[in-house]
């Protein structure tokens, strides 16, 4: 019997131990373990954040294209170990490699372009009202940032974090979802090893309730970080902003979703079903961007029905290092498999009609498309449900996970107000050859972002990723708009004019003749 490898934390450029530990394993074959990491305890927190802090004044002080320079090696060394990344990505949490592939793209584009931020974090020369005196603006390093990020995205996310924060001068302590420790461990040794000083970069391993996410969370209480990243539910982001909030800090919140797709009467048809498929089961509806209901125009919507439910029926299902044309794995794990389950409940309850679905995919009960050993891990039937209104739960919760609501409206203006009606903000999307319907969609729905004739998912380095109200708290990731989470702006008034000079008291405002009447003149 081989003896499973044991990992440690990464702080203050030491490898440590800790007393218990946790597992991690193949989503689609449980049987196979990657590794155990030690779980932090808050002691171990505190210490990693107090390198980070330790290490921050000389980071702050390195040159930003230096900075930019680590940043661009980092970028390199993933693109080298893609492949490799990308099949520990499909073996741990479970999606599919080309979407793994895409995950780890995503992080490599966003070293190459922060890479060259680190030649461009522009301050401004602005004049002043008074004679002989500068003022300019700098953008600073908040210091520590703590960064805790979710499973689901176990590359790209942390680099939407991680990545802007050292170019900016900061330092980092990070605490990646026990959902995926052996791509976080991989990752981390990949910035180490690109030349980072010794606790400009320091992670921890464990949960999140009662562990090392609550402990790091808490070390804005501690007064060890000045900036929290966070990534995960909306409840856990409501706690973060309450903490946040009374520490005078402003958090990244990156939440949870249920976006809507809206199918517009004049849409094609067949490329709106490929947009809702995918957006619905791309990574079996374990994205924070997976639509949540299909907004269905009525002169359309049995047609729509009809070609979706077949496309539905034709999804691939099943082990993605094993047969490669599926379109979606396992759960990323039982717990949130057991969060997904209790949606049929929720059906029942509300008096919604089950189109598609049985729950979990088992030898016994799996679909026409599903391939391999279905009980070697954890799978769940595409579901699909109709009849589902505003103010159910079904409409209202982000399920995350392979389920879709198809949802029948008349006319534009009821599919903004279905759109509209969620507690969630985060992305949107509407298929329609109308631009005056594209045009008041997009001015008018309620979210971070919008596609037109696109899927609800997908992200690219340079555009801004978030979302508003239970979404997210206004701030955004990737592209420039990121930096502002990251710095803060410093304000330096250079007075060489050698005597007190005080504006708005002191200015030699011009006094305003008597206006000239053109009347007057002729």
């Amino acid at each position: 019997m081989t003896q499973t490898k044991t990992y440690p934390h990464l702080y203050g450029g030491r490898e440590v131990l800790g007393a218990r530990t946790f597992e991690t394993r193949n989503s689609s074959n449980t049987s196979d373990v990657l590794g155990a990491f030690y779980e932090a305890t808050k002691e171990q927190v505190q210490e990693a954040a107090r390198a980070a802090k330790a290490a921050a004044k000389s980071w702050a002080k390195t040159p930003a294209p230096i900075r930019g320079q680590i940043i661009g090696l980092v970028g390199q060394a993933i693109e080298r170990e893609k492949e490799s990344l990308s099949r520990l990505i499909t073996r741990e949490m479970g999606k599919t490699l080309k979407e793994a592939r895409g995950d780890v793209q995503e992080a490599i584009d966003t070293c190459y372009f922060f890479q060259s931020e680190g030649r461009r974090l522009y301050g401004q020369t602005v004049p002043s009202e008074m004679p002989n005196k500068d003022l300019t603006t700098y953008r600073r390093p908040l210091g520590v940032v703590g960064i805790v990020t979710a499973g689901n995205f176990p590359i790209a996310v942390p680099s939407w974090k991680i990545i802007p924060a050292l170019v900016t001068g900061n330092t980092i302590v990070w605490k990646p979802s026990e959902d995926v420790p052996a791509c976080s461990y991989a990752f981390a040794q990949i910035l180490l090893g690109a030349g980072l000083p010794a606790g400009v970069f320091n992670v921890v391993f464990g949960g999140g309730k009662d562990a090392a996410g609550q402990y790091m969370i808490e070390l804005m209480d501690d007064g060890l970080v000045d900036k929290l990243a966070f990534t995960g539910s909306s409840a856990v982001g409501r706690y973060v902003g309450e903490v946040a909030g009374r520490n005078l800090q402003h958090p990244t919140l990156e939440l949870g979703g249920k976006n809507p797709l809206v199918v517009m009467r004049d849409a094609d048809l067949d490329n709106a079903v490929q947009g809702a498929v995918f957006s619905a089961f791309a990574t079996g509806g374990q994205r924070c961007t997976s639509a949540g209901n299909v907004i269905v125009d009525a002169p359309v919507y049995d047609e729509f029905k009809k070609r979706f439910l077949a496309a539905v029926e034709g999804i691939r299902i099943g082990d993605p290092l094993q047969t490669q044309d599926v379109l979606y794995g396992p759960f990323i794990n039982e717990r949130f498999f057991k969060r997904w389950e209790q949606q049929y409940e929720w059906g029942k309850e509300d008096g919604a009609t089950l189109l598609y679905g049985k729950g979990r995919i088992t030898d016994d009960s799996k679909p026409s498309g599903f391939v391999g050993d279905a009980n070697a891990g954890i799978f769940g039937w595409p579901t699909v449900w109709e009849g589902v209104k505003p103010g159910m739960k079904l409409f209202q919760e982000e399920i995350f996970g392979p389920t879709i609501n198809l949802v029948k409206v008349d006319g534009i203006d009821e599919a903004l107000a279905a759109a509209n009606a969620v507690d969630y903000g985060l992305s949107s999307s509407i298929y329609t050859n109308h631009r005056e319907w594209a045009f008041a969609f997009k001015d008018n729905i309620q979210a971070g972002m919008t596609s037109i004739n696109n899927t609800t998912n997908g992200a690219e380095a340079h555009m801004p990723f978030g979302g508003v109200k239970a979404s997210g708290n206004g701030t955004r990731e990737s592209g420039i708009w990121v930096i502002d989470s990251y710095t803060y702006w410093h304000g330096v008034n250079d007075d060489v004019s050698g005597k007190l000079q005080l504006a708005q008291m002191d200015t030699a405002y011009v006094e305003p003749q008597a206006p000239v009447s053109v009347e007057d003149l002729f």
